[in-house]
């Protein structure tokens, strides 16, 4: 089904790689690691696999504790010998990761379009303080809605049904908004519009079904809400 912009009345959006992008994550690793980018990709591909299997056997925790053993098992599986504390120095850029160009104006062309805009994320509640004042968006944003408040991550349909009623907002109103292909399915799983953005000209998977839009920047999502 295609995007349906009259039935929109509210937006969400993902953090990590939507927002912010987390291959910046990298330059910390580089002050550490000979060969970084491996570990890096390696890193976060740990993380969000243990978020879908702590959903599975009921062992949520935090997802920067998610975050920072993902980042052991990485440096481990490479041989990377760092202390703790600089281990911890490498997670810690997790608060202020570079902010995509485009996310301060494109968000506040939709706050002035009167669109209330929300994050729906992984992330703990402290994560997200970090990174929208960081971003600079606080002023912008309706508030951010944490995995942490329901101790489930996505792409289960709790968080989304969640973030929809913290929203105030039929379901069917809302437009996810993400770069992660498994949110917008299962954002759309839960009865959102999912908007995949492709910062990385990337092809879309082809299991699950397609995004309700595909864009390339949030002044993409604007334009189609006519705002």
């Amino acid at each position: 089904m295609g995007f349906d912009a009259d039935r929109v009345s509210t937006v969400t959006f993902d953090s990590y790689s939507t927002l912010v992008d987390v291959d910046a994550a990298e330059k910390a690793l580089a002050e550490r690691v000979s060969d970084p980018e491996p570990v890096s990709r390696l890193w976060r591909t740990r993380s969000l696999a243990y978020t879908f299997i702590a959903n599975q056997i009921d062992a949520y925790q935090p997802f920067y504790e998610m975050n920072r053993d993902a980042l052991q098992y990485a440096l481990d599986a490479y041989g990377v010998d760092i202390s703790t504390a600089e281990r911890d120095e490498i997670l810690a850029v997790y608060h202020e990761l570079d902010v995509f160009d485009d996310v301060r104006e494109g968000v506040a062309r939709l706050v002035d379009g009167g669109y209330d805009c929300y994050v729906i994320s992984n992330g703990n509640p402290e994560m997200l303080a970090s990174m929208v004042e960081h971003a600079e968006i606080d002023d912008l944003l309706t508030d951010t809605i944490s995995a942490d408040e329901v101790q489930t991550f996505k792409p289960a349909a709790e968080i989304y049904r969640h973030g929809a009623a913290r929203t105030g907002t039929p379901i069917d109103e809302i437009a996810h908004v993400t770069a992660g292909y498994f949110d917008v399915l299962g954002a759309q799983h839960a009865g959102m519009q999912g908007v995949w953005l492709n910062r990385k000209s990337a092809p879309w998977e082809t299991f699950g079904g397609d995004p309700a839009l595909t864009v390339d920047s949030i002044h993409d999502v604007a334009e189609e809400l006519d705002v």
